[in-house]
């Protein structure tokens, strides 16, 4: 596999380039249920701002989430910001070396730990992504329901067994990732250019459209909810921070009522997201306040659409306030006035 992966292997990723604790614990962390075509432009900006654990450290939260924006999933910026700040003020700015001490970081599970072992230190130790599961599941035919507490330790358990013995292991912790996101894929394996495919079992069985095994998903319930985009008098939208726990936590977002001494409220067509567990109906509503907004506290305040645009927002959120700007951009466009007179 790493012969294979020495021609064959991704090289142009840009966590690749310079690889350290630093980048391959963020590029991780981004990759967590996330396609990688999303994670590269994201990893490139969050880089730019952050090219260190020193400068994630310092900044706000609401810097870190502002970079975050649309990725998803929150609570994996928060863990990222918390555990930067205690790698500089607990471990002098390095990171730790010990999948004990990692694992104790915040966000940091078994398979980050590893991966940051091994491609960022250089030391063996073994992962276990989505990529892997795939890999080890087909290559032993096993067809157990991978989400089984059973089934995740024999995984590892030969994941383990892999890397035993093994003198280039972070060459093989990235090839056998590179294996299954560019051979071994969910959908029509090309068996016929795996390095490992002579003594894959679900190969040899004909199996590999039933392996890896998945529980059947269940139809996701669906909630609704009112959205409010309110300006004020100076053109200013209102925006409240949600609490740092559930959905979106922590992120900017759009009110879902709206404020008193408004003029009549114009609805937009209903908007729906979809999250993992669950999908939401978001009735997106424009109006008007009178006067001029008064900010309520650290939960609520008035910014300028350009300046909210700038915050950590959640991917519909972010949406509706780009329409709202192209909206205004019209209504204020002297072209459009004189077509309607003229």
């Amino acid at each position: 596999m790493i012969a294979w992966g020495r021609v064959h292997g991704r090289r142009d990723l840009p966590w690749q380039q310079e690889p350290s604790p630093y980048t391959v614990w963020i590029s991780e962390i981004m990759l967590q249920q996330t396609r990688v075509e999303t994670v590269v432009g994201y990893f490139r900006r969050f880089m730019a701002e952050f090219p260190d654990v020193s400068a994630l450290a310092a900044a706000s939260e609401d810097a870190v989430l502002a970079q975050w924006s649309g990725l998803g999933y929150y609570a994996r910026a928060r863990n990222l910001h918390r555990t930067a700040r205690i790698v500089v003020h607990a471990h002098g700015g390095v990171f730790p070396d010990t999948l004990t001490e990692l694992t104790n970081l915040p966000g940091i599970g078994r398979s980050t730990a590893g991966a940051i072992l091994s491609l960022g230190h250089q030391q063996p130790a073994a992962i276990l992504d989505g990529n892997v599961k795939r890999v080890l599941a087909r290559h032993h035919s096993f067809d157990s329901d991978l989400s089984s507490a059973a089934a995740m330790r024999q995984l590892w358990a030969w994941s383990e067994e892999k890397i035993t013995g093994l003198r280039e292991v972070g060459a093989y912790t990235q090839h056998i990732m590179d294996l299954g996101a560019l051979v071994c894929t969910p959908q029509a394996p090309a068996c016929g250019d795996c390095p490992v495919a002579t003594d894959c079992s679900a190969r040899k069985t004909g199996s590999t459209h039933r392996i890896p095994v998945k529980r059947r998903r269940r139809e996701l319930p669906l909630r609704s909810t009112q959205m409010v985009l309110t300006l004020d008098a100076r053109d200013r939208i209102q925006l409240e921070k949600r609490p740092a726990r559930g959905i979106w936590g922590g992120l900017w977002s759009l009110p879902e009522s709206a404020p008193d001494a408004s003029e009549p409220v114009r609805e937009w067509p209903v908007v729906r997201h979809v999250f993992t567990h669950f999908q939401l109906d978001i009735l997106p509503v424009r109006a008007r306040l009178r006067g001029h907004g008064e900010d309520g506290g650290a939960t609520r305040a008035w910014f300028t659409i350009g300046a909210a645009l700038q915050l950590g927002l959640p991917a519909p959120v972010r949406r509706l306030i780009e329409i709202l700007q192209q909206e205004m951009d019209s209504e204020n466009d002297p072209h459009r006035t004189l077509q309607k007179t003229g």
